[in-house]
Order: structure tokens, then sequence, then C-alpha cells
């Protein structure tokens, strides 16, 4: 075919993600879309996946994805007329540890909370159905029904010839070379057949999309890593619906492949490849059989299906899959190019995301937002660290080796640590400080008492930190507390028309008088929460904002997205200034003895920003708290934060550093939400209880009030709620169902330990499609399914500590 000179939409790369990107923009949108592929279809790592396709993952967003995908799956063959090798075996996954099985009880209750069904059964079942696999050290295992399989060639080149059915171009053996480039934005697409000329780039290069994104100045996180696995002869006794069969504990999996096995796994010493470029020529291409390095897997495989010790080897595949520093896949727009978007880095379940994943791509590029709360995938949860290309290998590797361990609570990466430090990690670190890392920030979550041992011990139920966490709770409660939060994400808008610019962006009124600092929300056009955090207005024409650690890039991203090209200037100034967090009834007293400048509530109210000097810094002190009590953050200059901490510590012999889980405890007790859990795109202010915090009185106009407009007046049909549990061992962690008389109405969304309360806490959404109230909602007995274990539950839509505010305006 002749390379055409314009497309709408570029699509690189023909594996699985490519072609479903290409089939639901032709499909869904009847866009003009141009797929180059530099080899053949399903060159590059689809053609040698091993294509189990499970559904269940521990977002409900990406759960649907998985879920749409195994729908497609089912009924492309139909529409196309090529088949999928679509079965439904089934899965089961098996468990030998008192904590996997703990594990599985809560991934069942998750689960039914999606709206899946996932079965606890015993070891005499699983024999049953699966006669050949040795159960004697079993405790059960998970069985989810509709998982399955299917063969990704077949899959990709079905969904090919959708895509061409609905008129979209797919080119083989074209090579993109480069872009050309106005200032952020890709105008043409330089290929070895020539420029093409393209509004959009959608970057599904699979092992190469890093290379790819680099032409554009893009990174692309993700790392070659090899994966082995065998194609055995014919075992007698096999059935062909036999279920695919995951057994983390041996890292093994298992797939019937015509009357044989397909065994393959995930070592904790996986093998890398390369950092740099991937060679020429890769396509259709694998390693060397590497059986000393697979011998481990192996040998575990034959101690689950003894028939493997007789049985021979067809086939030994050796070939490299990308993963990513998280195990999570990547998706979204890239937040260094103003049009080019990426779907890679698939972690080897690219089968079973790949029709959902498509979609939702297809979706995000046309509409310019995602359609569901795909925080846990959108490539802007990254950060310039992930540029370095040896700390993302080494990441990689620690999370792949991770794939089939126990997902214990609260635990941490150890590699590539410590990477960004704040100038009091020493001097935290010399007071018990135990490390947490985010966005390669190390944070202390919580401090060791002295003679104690300063690590986590992960466990399934309470953690050997829950003591020491509460006593820093009620410190904070009784007296006060600092919080290292230097890694907060701060930005700062200038210009003309900066004050329009966010009154546009912002749901609530952020233009107030100077000094004003206002929390916000920032809604995308359904009214979803895209961003949480606070705007301080410094000067007519400048603002600061400041925003959770994690969120950094997307937050910058979204807001930069929205700005005019005109008149205002965004700056990333994270790294100017550090943050301590002074919080407790007796922070005032604290401040007042380090400061001269006026801190009482007459002089320096709640919601306001003003600059004071503590140490010889000039600091921006923000009133505004995330514990619930009296408190400042205080912004300094980052290279005067050791001195202000010094003074503060000196100034009150009582006064403690305080952790992250600390904080949130504190925050659990006062019903702040927390943005990626309780509060995504997919929930509206209204329904998250944050209506206060917009703008409908006027008829100001702000992104997302079409939606809100259109909303009221009509019945809220989720809310968002409180529950505490009495029980005193019930570890509360989020996706808990919820049963209301009885009935599922929802899933939690965050959980905790209330130690004010002396009560585990959770968050979330209760619904009904007649229609939600507050008096709906108390007229209910509530129940939280905790690892499978219905539990009573008391409703509470008020906060559970200082419900009127009193303490934050003392």
């Amino acid at each position: 075919m002749t390379l055409p000179t314009h497309a709408q939409i570029i699509v690189i790369g023909g594996g699985i993600i490519g072609c479903s990107t290409a089939y639901h923009l032709a499909r869904d949108h009847k866009a003009d879309v141009l797929l180059l592929e530099q080899g053949q279809i399903t060159s590059g790592s689809t053609w040698h996946a091993a294509g189990l396709v499970g559904q269940l993952r521990s977002s409900a967003s990406i759960t649907k994805v998985l879920k749409y995908s195994v729908d497609l799956y089912k009924g492309l063959a139909a529409e196309t007329g090529l088949d999928t090798g679509w079965k439904m075996t089934g899965c089961l996954r098996l468990a030998t540890t008192p904590d996997r099985w703990t594990e599985f009880k809560r991934l069942a209750t998750t689960a039914r909370s999606f709206g899946m069904e996932m079965d606890l059964i015993s070891p005499a079942e699983v024999k049953r159905m699966w006669p050949l696999m040795e159960v004697g050290d079993l405790i059960g295992a998970s069985w989810l029904p509709t998982d399955g399989q299917a063969n990704p060639s077949d899959i990709t080149q079905s969904l090919a010839k959708g895509a061409r059915m609905h008129g979209a171009r797919i080119v083989e053996g074209v090579e993109v070379t480069g872009f050309v480039m106005d200032g952020r934005r890709i105008t043409h697409v330089q290929s070895s057949q020539g420029d093409i000329a393209c509004e959009t780039v959608v970057n599904c290069g699979g092992m190469w999309a890093r290379q790819v994104g680099a032409m554009a100045g893009v990174a692309v996180p993700l790392h070659p890593v090899k994966h082995q696995y065998i194609i055995t002869d014919r075992i007698e006794g096999l059935s062909p619906d036999a279920p695919t069969l995951r057994d983390p504990d041996r890292r093994t999996y298992f797939k019937e492949e015509v009357g044989g096995l397909v065994m393959g796994g995930y070592e904790p010493n996986p093998q890398g490849w390369v950092t740099g470029n991937i060679p020429e020529n890769w396509e259709f291409r694998l390693f060397g059989d590497d059986y000393d390095h697979f011998a481990q897997h192996m040998e575990q495989a034959m101690i689950r299906v003894p028939a493997l010790e007789k049985v021979g080897v067809k086939q030994m595949i050796n070939g490299a899959e990308s993963f990513t520093p998280d195990g999570n896949f990547i998706l979204g727009p890239a937040p260094e190019c103003a049009n080019m978007f990426v779907g890679a880095g698939f972690n080897a379940f690219g089968i079973a995301s790949g029709g959902g994943a498509g979609w939702v791509l297809a979706e995000w590029v046309m509409r310019g937002e995602a359609p569901l709360d795909l925080w846990a995938v959108d490539i802007r949860r990254f950060s310039a660290l992930h540029r370095d290309r040896d700390w993302v290998a080494e990441r990689t590797l620690e999370a792949y080796g991770k794939h089939y361990t126990v997902a214990f609570p609260h635990e941490e990466y150890t590699s590539g640590r410590p990477r960004i430090t704040s100038p009091l990690y020493d001097r935290l670190g010399a007071r018990g400080a135990v490390f947490g890392s985010k966005l390669g920030w190390e944070r202390p979550n919580w401090f060791a008492p002295a003679g104690g041992e300063g690590k986590d011990i992960y466990s399934m139920g309470r953690q050997n930190w829950f003591g020491a966490v509460g006593e820093e709770h009620a410190h904070v409660r009784a007296h006060a507390g600092l919080f290292d939060q230097s890694s907060f994400a701060k930005y700062e808008i200038t210009g003309p028309k900066a004050a329009q610019a966010l009154e546009w962006i912002c749901a609530n009124r952020v233009a107030r008088d100077v000094g004003r600092l206002t929390y916000t929300q920032l809604l995308n056009s359904r009214g979803g929460i895209e961003c949480d955090l606070t705007v301080a207005r410094l000067a007519e024409d400048q603002f600061y904002i400041v925003t959770g650690t994690g969120f950094r890039t997307h937050d910058a991203g979204w807001i930069t997205d929205h700005l005019p090209d005109k008149g205002v200037a965004f700056r990333d100034v994270t790294e100017d200034w550090g943050t301590l967090s002074l919080m407790g009834p007796k922070a005032r007293d604290i401040l007042a003895k380090v400061t001269g400048d006026d801190v009482s509530n007459a002089g320096f109210a709640f919601g306001w920003a003003r600059e004071i000097e503590i140490a010889g810094a000039k600091l921006r002190a923000l009133r505004v708290t995330y514990v619930g009590e009296l408190g400042w953050e205080l912004h300094c200059p980052i290279g005067q934060l050791a001195a202000v901490y010094d003074a503060l510590m000196a100034a009150d012999g009582d006064l403690k550093p305080v952790g992250y889980r600390a904080l949130e405890s504190l925050r659990l007790e006062k019903g702040y939400r927390a943005w990626s859990s309780d509060i995504t795109p997919n929930d509206t202010p209204f329904e998250a209880g944050l209506g206060w915090a917009v703008k409908m009185r006027g008829d100001m106009p702000f992104l997302g009030r079409a939606a809100l407009e259109a909303a009221q007046g009509q019945p809220l049909r989720k809310m968002l709620a409180g529950f505490t549990v009495d029980a005193p061992d019930a570890v509360l962690l989020g996706r808990e169902t919820v049963l209301r008389d009885g009935k599922p109405v929802g899933y939690l969304t965050s959980g905790g330990y209330g130690y004010s309360i002396g009560k585990s806490i959770g968050f979330g959404y209760i619904r009904d499609e007649s229609g939600v109230s507050p008096a709906w909602a108390e007229a209910g007995t509530y129940h939280l399914v905790i690892a499978g274990e219905e539990t009573p539950a008391t409703l509470s839509l008020t906060p559970l500590y200082d419900p009127e505010g009193v303490k934050i305006r003392a």
C-alpha cells in the first residue's frame, strides 16, 4: 500500500494494543486512522505471548477494562470472520499459606464489590476440576469462572481485519524514524517511506515504545525482560477445557494447549534485556533456550503437576516482554508532547488488557479525557525520575519479581532508594524515621520508638507499626506534630490572565482577595474530579498551587492543557520549596515562639496565606489542615528548611516529628477525601459531599459546570459515606463490600484505623439507581464484608472527629 501524505491519527505499532486502538478509533469514532508497523502484525512480543486472560485487578475501572476485553473477544470472530481462540475455561489460583489464603479472601470480596463472582473452593474441589494436580499442600483456591485464554496472534489479526473493515489503513514494513515538531506538537511522522502529516500520534510500539517516545522527547518508562515458558507434548488425561492455573506460591502458571501444557513463571531473579534501543530487525525473534534459569520453575511445576516429569517439551519460548516500574501498564497523553498518546508496557498481560485498553485509549484520544478513572495506568503517574533508564530497569526487575508474591498491605519497594531526599532526611532518620517512597521522594511513614525495630514487618493483620503510629496520632491530637511534606508538588501561575484562567479550570472561586487560600477541585467535562488541591493568591497576578506528591505530573498536565496560550505562565517549583506542616492544638503557641509575625486567629485566620519569618527565612505560611486540628503548612526556601525545623523543635520540647501513616489516620477521622481513592474522575463533587466547594450560586463559567447543572435537581445515584467497625481485629484497606439491609450497595474506597475513636474507619460510595439521600442512607442497617466475613458497621455522614470544625478555626 502506498503511504498517504496525511492521516488524522497515526497509530505506531501493530501488536494487539495498536490493532485494538485502531479498531476502536475506526469503529466507534469513524476516525481517519493509519497504523504503521515496522515489521509484520504481531511481530514484536504479541506473537509469543502466553495468552492467559484474567480480569480482576485492584481498581474497579481497570477491572472494567479487562472485562470489556473478554466481552469483545467473545463476539469478535462473528464480526470479522477470524477466530480468536477464545476459551472461557475459568481460572484457579492456588493458596498454600495462610497469608495467601487471606489475600484470596480479600480478592474474592473485591471481585464481588466489582460485580464479579469469585468463589473460594476446597482442595478436594480443585482436584475434581484438575485431576492431574497434586493438592496435598493446598489450603484452598480461588475460582473465577469467566477468566480464560486466547490465541494472541489470532486476536490481533481479527482486530486488524476489523479495523480495516471500519476504514482504518494498516501498512506493514514501515519504520518510524522520527517526528517533525512545532514546539510541543508533532506535525509529521517521519518514516522509512516518507513523511506523513497528522493531528495525533498514538504510540503503541511495545518494546520499541520507549525509543519511539524519545524521538519526541517523551519518556515511556518500561524495560524489556526475558520471559520464558514451555509448551509440552500431549499429556494423557488433561482435559481440553482445563481451567487456566496460577500457582503463585510456586511462582508458576499453566494453561492447556492442544493436549499439552503451557507452563511459565515469574522468578525473583529476572533477566532484564537492553536499557538502550532494541536491536534492529528484532521481529519474530527469540532468545536461546535457558534451561538453567528456567529450572527453578520446572522444579516447582513438577511438584504441582507430577505428569510433567514424564512428558516431553515441544518448545521453549524465551522472548522479551515490556514491563514497568510498578507493574501497571501505561496509557494516556504524554505530558511532554501535546499530541502523542501512549499505550504500552503491558507486563505480560497485554492479551487480557488489549481489547479494553484499545477501547479506552481511543476514547481518550478522541475526547481529550479518559472515559473512566484510569489513574492506576495513567502515564502521568511518572515523573522526571523515570527518564533514568538504569533506575527504571532496577525498579522494573523488582516489580517483575513481585508478580506472584503475596501483596501485603502498605508494602514498599526497596530498589533504587534513597533517590530524592529532603534536607531533613538525616535528622528524621536519627529520630527513628522509617521511610517510604513516593515518586522517588523518601518520606517518613512512621517513627520507631527508642529501642524498637525501625523497619516494616509485613503481615495481613495489624502490622508492627500500629502502636507507634497510634502514639504519633495521639500526640498531634493532644499537643502538636511536625510533618515533613517537602515532597508536595508545588506550582506558580502568573500573568495578567492568571486569575481568569484559574477561574475557568477550578470548580471553587479562587480569584479572591490577595492572601486568600482556597480548597478546590478541577473537573472534567463529565463533572468528575480530575485534581484536588489548594490555591493561594499571593498577588493580583500570582497564584501558588499545592497538590499531592504522586500527582505532580498529572495535575501539572491537566492544568497546562487547559491554560490559554498567552497571558499566563506556569512553573513547577516543587524543588524550590520545602514544607513543614505544624499541626495540633499547641501549633499557634509554638509558632508564636519562633516568629515576630502575628499568628493570632484575628491576625491570621483559617483559609489565608501570609508571609512570615522564622530563623531568618521568609516563609509562605498557609493556614490549612489535613488532620482536623489548628495548623499551618510552612513553605520555606528549601535551602533554609533545616534551620526552620531546628528552630521549631527547639521552641517546644514536646514537639515531635510525625509520619504519613499517622496523617492518614488523622484525615480519616476528620473525613477528608483523598484523590485517587475517595474522589476520582468517576465522581462528582455532589456525590463526594464536596458541593460546598463548587461555585454554583452565580453564573461564572468553569470546566464541568454544564454537567453539574444537568445533575442539579436530579436524585444522586451514589454518595460518599463513612463507616466504623467495632470489631477490634477488623483491618479495613478499601474495596470491602458495603451491605445495606443485607444487599450490596457499594464498596469502600479507603480504610484505616481511627485512634481517637478507637475503631476502624472506612469510606465508600453507597448506590441506588432510584436515588440516594441522607435519609435513605440513615434508614439502613450496615455490614462490611471484610475478607469474606460480614461484620456489623455503623454509618456516619459527618466527620467522626470534631464534626463542627471548631478546632481547625480556633
